[in-house]
């Protein structure tokens, strides 16, 4: 009989505590709304503000949606200079209606291959341990 009380003890410990998580989610979701861009609307600064979007991409957005202004976020990749792999990267703050909320340029994280590709050169230089030596008499 105690172990079936502790283990209602403990159900009821941990279903507050995941509501308890989900109040404060839903209240950090409020107090740092989403920075977008509003690629219809924005100046080339404010688009400049895009992870990896330079002042020249960012005019040619600009000077692309003179002609035709955009439907959906994804009309973005028929500007020259944005492919679906800079797109990806975008997506999450870019908007076609609304106000531009994005103030800040955005970092984008490194990837894993990038560091990858950064060694030391001590590590460049060691041998791997099961190299075999290549010479004579082998």
């Amino acid at each position: 009989m105690l172990s079936s009380r502790t283990r209602a003890a403990c159900l009821a410990t941990v279903l507050c505590l995941g509501a308890a998580a989900a109040l404060f989610a839903e209240d950090a979701e409020k107090a740092a709304p989403a920075r977008k861009v509003n690629i219809n609307t924005a100046s080339a600064t404010e688009l400049a503000y895009l992870p990896r979007l330079g002042a020249k991409v960012a005019e040619r957005i600009v000077a692309h949606r003179k002609e035709k202004p955009f439907t959906r976020p994804e009309d973005l990749m028929e500007v020259k200079g944005i492919g679906e792999k800079l797109f990806l990267t975008l997506k999450p703050y870019v908007a076609v209606s609304g106000p531009t909320t994005l103030d800040a340029k955005v970092r984008s994280s490194s990837s894993s291959s990038s560091s990858s590709r950064r060694r030391s050169p001590a590590a460049s230089k060691q041998k791997p341990a099961a190299a075999v030596p290549v010479g004579k008499g082998r």
